[in-house]
């Protein structure tokens, strides 16, 4: 499935940290950015969080919340975040229905092995829960200030 621009972002409600169930409605009014990233404390994936922790400010200003999600446990989700003090929600799919969903379970290859995984894609949904912005095969380098311009853009 590929996502659209103006369509409705397909609904989820996930378990996160700090021990809550994150969802689609529950953050209803607010825009959110949802950040699809293949493994807890690997390189790109932690420079990823850490660049989006680095703006955190700047998209509470924006009223934009930031969700991490992966198919990592929620303990793998713990100790990724006291590690790099990250203060922004990671969700677990464990199970990979939202990463379906939301088409980003992918097969992938490495060294002539094929596999499933996340592909790193970026997702900017507005107040009323449509997909505004989407970013496939995401590079980590400014990635997360070009996610910031475009939540400030949005009303």
């Amino acid at each position: 499935m590929s996502l659209t621009i103006g369509s409705p972002a397909p609904a989820f409600s996930l378990p996160a940290t700090d021990g809550r169930e994150i969802g689609l409605a529950a953050l209803e009014g607010r825009k959110i950015v949802l950040y699809f990233y293949p493994k807890d404390d690997t390189s790109g994936c932690t420079l990823e969080a850490q660049a989006f922790q680095s703006l955190k400010k700047d998209f509470a200003a924006a009223d934009t919340e930031i969700v991490g999600v992966s198919p990592d446990s929620l303990k793998s989700h713990d100790k990724f975040r006291a590690k790099y003090r990250l203060d922004f929600a990671l969700a677990s799919d464990e199970e990979t229905r939202m990463l379906q969903n939301y088409g980003v379970w992918v097969e992938k290859s490495m060294y002539g092995r094929k596999y499933m995984g996340v592909e790193r894609t970026t997702v900017l949904i507005d107040r009323d829960g449509t997909i505004a912005r989407v970013w496939n095969k995401v590079k980590v380098e400014g990635h997360a200030e070009e996610v910031l311009t475009a939540a400030k853009a949005l009303p």
